[in-house]
């Protein structure tokens, strides 16, 4: 079981990572970004699966952001970058678009 995020790639749509390997990110995230950055997505990563996350098109925005510096950030580990990288390009391809991000 995983999780379906929105606006994942052109030819798919979504994406679909695993409950852990999404729960497995925080921790690298918050090691890498500022206490401010951390706070405006750890909700994502700490989320119960069965939920259903909704995020605006200008939140989406904000997070791809975010979500590209962490990506970018010299002690991310390679393995973890890359999903990030991921998410932070389907969260601008969202904000784009002006289309909620979802995530269920």
């Amino acid at each position: 079981m995983g999780w379906t995020i929105s606006h994942a790639d052109k030819h798919a749509g979504v994406m679909c990572p695993s409950y852990t390997s999404i729960s497995e990110l925080g921790p690298h995230l918050a090691h890498v970004l500022s206490s401010s950055e951390w706070r405006s997505v750890a909700f994502l990563f700490e989320a119960r699966s069965d939920a259903w996350i909704t995020i605006s098109h200008r939140d989406a925005g904000r997070m791809a952001r975010v979500l590209s510096t962490a990506a970018s950030h010299r002690l991310m580990p390679t393995d973890r970058a890359a999903i990030v990288a991921k998410l932070a390009a389907a969260a601008g391809r969202a904000a784009a678009a002006r289309q909620s991000w979802e995530w269920h």
